[in-house]
């Protein structure tokens, strides 16, 4: 069953450009993917540095077996860094 994933993330305004192409590399080599089916980008119009991406999957697993893989833990481990906390995700199925 298909399941989207919501990702959050914050950055302040001296970052954005280094987050923006860490994120570039990241959605190169989503798109490669097993069960990667789109993902869409957005920048919260009333909060500055806030944004979402929306990734459609085929399967929760497939979206695990991504996460899990050592070539998006080390990309994620430098955006972790450069925004200071963590990223949030949240994983819905279809009703």
């Amino acid at each position: 069953m298909a399941v989207k994933v919501l990702i959050r993330r914050n950055v302040s305004d001296d970052k954005q450009t280094e987050l923006s192409g860490l994120l570039r590399e990241l959605r190169t080599l989503t798109t490669n993917r097993r069960g990667y089916i789109s993902g869409e980008t957005f920048d919260r119009f009333d909060k500055p540095g806030e944004s979402l991406v929306v990734s459609t999957w085929q399967s929760a697993d497939d979206w695990r077996e991504w996460v899990l893989s050592p070539e998006r833990q080390a990309l994620q481990g430098k955006i972790d860094v450069l925004l200071g906390k963590e990223t949030t995700y949240e994983i819905f199925e279809y009703a």
